[in-house]
C-alpha cells in the first residue's frame, strides 16, 4: 500500500462527517417507526465502497448518539453491534448482488435482540450467576422476537428497495 493511501485527506475526514450525518437524519426521520432504519443500510453501503474507513464513523455515530440520547444499556449494544456489521460486511464487500444483501440485512435486524441480550448475559450473571445471565439474556430476548422479525422485514426490503440506485450513485462518486 502507498504511503499516501494510509493517510486521510481533508476530503476523506468531511466524506467521513456526511457519512455520519446521513446516517443521523435518517434515523431520525425513521424515528416513528419503531425498528425500521436506516443505519444497517447505510453502513453496509459505506463499508462496500469506502472499505476500512468506515471503521471510524462508527465510534462517531455510537458517540454522537451518546451525547443526543444518553448513554444507557443500548449504547453498550450500540459499540459491538455496529463494528460488527461493518466486519460482516467488509468480508462480503465485493459482492454485487441486491438479494444477498437484502437477506444479509435481513438476517441481521432477525439477530439483532440475540446480539443485544448478551449484554443482558453480562449483567444477569454480575448480579448471580451464569444460570441468571442466561435466564436475563434468553427472558429479554424472547420478548423482543416480534420487534427482531419487524426489524428483519424492514432492512430486507428498505436494502431490496435502495440497494441498486445508491449503488449506483455510490459507484459513480468514485
Amino acid at each position: 500500500m502507498e504511503e499516501k493511501e494510509k493517510r486521510f485527506s481533508v476530503k476523506d475526514i468531511a466524506v467521513m462527517g456526511l457519512m455520519v450525518a446521513v446516517i443521523e437524519v435518517c434515523k431520525m426521520a425513521l424515528s416513528f417507526a419503531p425498528n425500521i432504519e436506516l443505519t444497517t443500510f447505510w453502513l453496509i453501503m459505506f463499508t462496500k465502497h469506502y472499505g476500512k474507513k468506515v471503521a471510524l464513523i462508527v465510534p462517531a455515530m455510537i458517540l454522537l448518539e451518546g451525547m443526543m440520547y444518553g448513554v444507557n444499556v443500548w449504547w453498550i449494544m450500540y459499540a459491538y453491534i455496529w463494528p460488527l456489521l461493518v466486519i460482516l460486511a467488509y468480508l462480503f464487500r465485493k459482492v454485487d448482488s441486491t438479494i444477498f444483501w437484502a437477506i444479509f440485512s435481513g438476517i441481521f435486524g432477525l439477530c439483532f435482540g440475540l446480539l443485544c441480550s448478551i449484554t443482558y448475559f453480562v449483567i444477569g450473571v454480575s448480579g448471580g450467576s451464569v444460570m441468571a445471565g442466561i435466564s436475563t439474556a434468553f427472558s429479554w430476548w424472547v420478548a423482543g422476537i416480534m420487534w427482531d422479525v419487524v426489524h428483519c422485514v424492514g432492512n430486507f426490503t428498505l436494502m431490496f428497495i435502495l440497494y441498486y440506485p445508491i449503488e449506483n450513485v455510490l459507484k459513480r462518486q468514485k
